[in-house]
């Protein structure tokens, strides 16, 4: 495993990391705590030192196991956790410092921690970023010791740019991958100049990167890909990065040809995602130790060469920028 710093945090954090939404978010299946403890086991016996949560992700029981779990062990491992989508309206005039300061005290509770690597504000409406009583909050938060540092998970690139207005921000959670790539174009630039980490989420595009999917893929009722393919609960830029599926589909067919037959395209997508030295680190989900084991694989693979970067580049403008670029 290699590591980088997460930004003005200065922690050393595994550049593979762990993102739980998949053990227990909406992917078409029940919480396994059995499942969810193997995982998080596994990845911390290979090197993982950074794991990102969230409270909403199966109404806590995440949380929970992923404290567990951590706890256990003797290793030093890094929980990131984030709140705010379980107010209801999830709305601006929902934000409130004494609900955040609530959300806070309830993830303490559920990882059965006294104080929180990385608290994260959960994609907020974009009028909360202009609230300075909100980020003022999680100063306040760090100094009474429940918090170690705070940042933002953001669905667009505006809000990631205001987001690190605010000094206290020092790590920004956004989408990013082959198929998302406008945070290179400026978003990238002011987060190095003001020393803030990256965490890349969704980067294999909630599994067309995989390469695995074709027209005949069916998903369960429950799995996000079903139901929320136009954004009907939530945005629509967390399913499949916003694409259209069966667009994107035809993207992938021809990445599959820039690379080797025999080459993941897991491997290719996440070692494209770390050739950016900005990124702190990627976040793949996995729903089973055996698909982690697989994203740690990247690492055994040949590296990407700057010609596949190229070939990348022309995919991306090809089927995917005019659709999503200007969007997040």
């Amino acid at each position: 495993m290699e590591y980088r710093i997460l930004g003005k945090t200065g922690l050393n954090i595994s550049e593979i990391s762990l993102g739980t939404w998949q053990v227990g978010g909406k992917w078409g299946s029940e919480f396994n705590f059995e499942n969810a403890e193997k995982i998080l086991n596994t990845a911390i016996d290979n090197g993982i030192n950074f794991i990102d949560t969230a409270d909403v992700y199966s109404d806590g029981l995440s949380e929970k196991t992923v404290g567990k779990v951590v706890r256990s062990r003797s290793e030093e491992v890094f929980i990131a956790t984030k709140c705010g989508r379980f107010l209801d309206p999830h709305t601006n005039e929902a934000y409130t410092t004494a609900a955040l300061r609530k959300f806070v005290e309830d993830s303490l509770s559920n990882l059965g921690v006294e104080r929180i690597d990385l608290m994260q504000l959960h994609c907020p409406p974009t009028e909360v970023y202009y609230r300075p009583e909100i980020f003022g909050l999680f100063d306040d938060l760090i100094k009474e010791g429940k918090i170690r540092n705070y940042g933002v998970s953001v669905q667009k690139v505006e809000e990631a740019l205001k987001a690190i207005e605010f000094e206290g921000v020092s790590a920004v959670q956004i989408v990013f991958n082959m198929f998302r790539q406008r945070p290179t174009e400026l978003f990238f630039k002011e987060a190095k100049k003001k020393h803030v980490g990256i965490i890349a989420r969704v980067p294999l595009a909630s599994g067309l990167l995989t390469g695995k999917f074709s027209n005949s893929t069916t998903f369960k009722k429950d799995d996000h890909r079903f139901f929320n393919r136009e954004g009907e609960v939530f945005d629509k830029g967390e399913t499949f990065s916003g694409i259209d599926y069966h667009l994107g589909l035809q993207a992938v067919d021809e990445l599959r040809q820039v690379f080797d037959e025999n080459e993941s395209l897991v491997h290719k997508a996440l070692q494209w995602i770390l050739t950016f030295n900005e990124v702190s680190c990627v976040i793949p989900g996995a729903s089973s130790s055996e698909q982690l084991l697989s994203n740690i694989d990247t690492y055994k693979t040949k590296p990407i060469t700057e010609g596949d970067l190229q070939k990348v580049k022309v995919i991306y403008e090809k089927y995917i920028k005019k659709e999503v670029h200007h969007l997040w």
